[in-house]
């Protein structure tokens, strides 16, 4: 594999327009990767082996929990063992948005908010499902905090998001009783209280796992307008959201005012007067990007599905209504069923799946013969970031990722004087295509040196 390390030096033909090198006006659509592949749309693995898939990866990753095996209560020590794992202190100084050091009086009061003291000999789960996107937090507050850097995008209390219709099991409260602390399929963070709605285990579990059902394969779509019921008008719904259908038999021909003929029909979760947990029906036009079931899992339909996202937002724990590195992945793998862990030092270091695996020795040479190994699909890992390889052009791997930095070597240079090629920092800040061997995070380091591991779910 030939490859050019000084990132401009294959100006001619790139993309003009753009400050990525090596990057190509066609290279922004799915098709031009697409007609590279033989095998575009074989199926890489069936509904049932992905199942089976599913069960080896919640069995080998302590961050995945199926939520049906846990227990019905928590003794006093596992409760605040969670609590304080979830909501640790940083270890690094933390500063919000207007400069201001988050003060150790302000860490003490972030800490009373977690309620440890409400904690008892024995703590009953409750279960509920969620109502509307929300966001899944370390501290009970939605104050923004930042690192040193003070990169305001990247709030450092925010962990991922919630979606409707997931399910979620209810752990413990704060101190004020306006946040939740819930543990979903892959992850444990504080939610605000009024999005969700609490109901029976076995009502919450089941309605998971209920068929027939719908799945999001767009980026987002958007429940029907409903002005006589707000919380389901408009609902934004993210890709690979999995919502039971209902039909015209149950719901009768007008559904909130609407016919349902040219719609699907699905049954959302909703807040009752009372505060309990109920279901209400709710429209999503045909028109819009939903599949009956999951999507087969081919080639194609993974790079199809990842460029539905090109240019979206970057969005740190899925704020900003977007998705980070590892948000992206696994919601392009939703889609198809396949459930993940959050982050992607989880993903990276995962056992399930096809791994190889590299060392801090391991030389530029092995990662560049491993990559021209790899698969259209496959998941190429560095340290904090996660890349979706698409394939090769003029030798170069390429890869499509949600990422926040740009940074390589450039031979433009207009300084005459200067030793060696300066390096070009811009941003990104979105989902993007890019090549992956000019990228670097420092001058004196390369994505390509801190690959760790390529991941096939082949």
């Amino acid at each position: 594999m030939v490859v050019c390390l000084s990132a401009l030096c294959f100006q001619q033909g790139a993309y003009a327009e753009s400050d990525i090198p090596l990057l190509k006006t066609e290279q922004l659509h799915a098709r031009y990767w697409l007609q590279q592949l033989t095998d575009a749309n074989t199926v890489l693995l069936n509904q049932a082996q992905i199942s089976a898939r599913n069960v080896q990866t919640y069995a080998q990753q302590a961050s995945m929990t199926e939520l049906a095996s846990l227990p019905a209560s928590f003794s006093a020590a596992a409760l605040t063992a969670i609590i304080v794992n979830a909501s640790a202190n940083a270890d690094q100084p933390r500063f919000y948005s207007d400069g201001r050091a988050v003060s150790a009086a302000q860490w003490q009061a972030y800490q009373q908010r977690l309620n440890t003291d409400a904690v008892r000999a024995s703590n009953p789960l409750q279960f509920a499902l969620v109502l509307t996107r929300t966001a899944l937090r370390s501290m009970p507050t939605n104050d923004r905090v930042h690192n040193q850097n003070m990169a305001l995008d990247l709030d450092r209390f925010q962990e991922t998001a919630l979606f409707p219709g997931e399910a979620v099991a209810v752990l413990h409260h704060s101190r004020d009783q306006q946040w939740w602390l819930v543990q979903n399929y892959h992850y444990i963070g504080w939610v605000q209280a009024n999005d969700l709605a609490i109901g029976p285990r076995e009502q919450v579990l089941a309605y998971s796992k209920q068929t027939p059902f719908l799945v999001v394969t767009g980026a987002r779509a958007y429940t029907s307008f409903t002005p006589e019921l707000p919380a389901i008008s408009a609902l934004l719904l993210d890709m690979g959201s999995r919502l039971p259908l209902m039909s015209s038999n149950e719901t009768g021909h007008n559904v909130h005012g609407q016919n349902p003929h040219a719609s699907y029909i699905v049954k959302l979760p909703i807040k009752n007067v009372d505060g309990s947990l109920g279901f209400s029906p709710a429209l999503i036009a045909r028109q819009q990007d939903v599949s009956l079931g999951y999507l087969p899992y081919t080639p194609a339909n993974i790079v199809q599905q990842a460029f539905k996202f090109l240019g979206d937002r970057y969005g740190w724990g899925h704020d900003y209504d977007s998705r980070d590195c590892t948000g992206f992945i696994i919601e392009i793998y939703r889609s198809f069923g396949i459930d993940m862990p959050r982050n992607s030092g989880q993903q990276g270091e995962g056992g399930y799946g096809r791994n190889v695996l590299f060392s801090p020795q391991s030389s530029h040479t092995e990662k560049l013969a491993a990559l021209n190994q790899a698969a259209v699909g496959d998941l190429i890992y560095r340290p904090g970031h996660v890349m979706l390889y698409l394939g090769a052009a003029n030798g170069e791997p390429f890869v499509i990722h949600s990422v926040h930095e740009l940074a390589y070597f450039s031979d433009t240079n207009t300084d005459t004087t200067a030793a060696k090629p300066v390096l070009y920092q811009g941003v990104l800040n979105g989902v993007a295509v890019t090549p992956l061997t000019p990228l670097q995070l420092t001058a004196n380091s390369s994505y390509l040196d801190k690959i760790y591991a390529i991941k096939s779910l082949r």
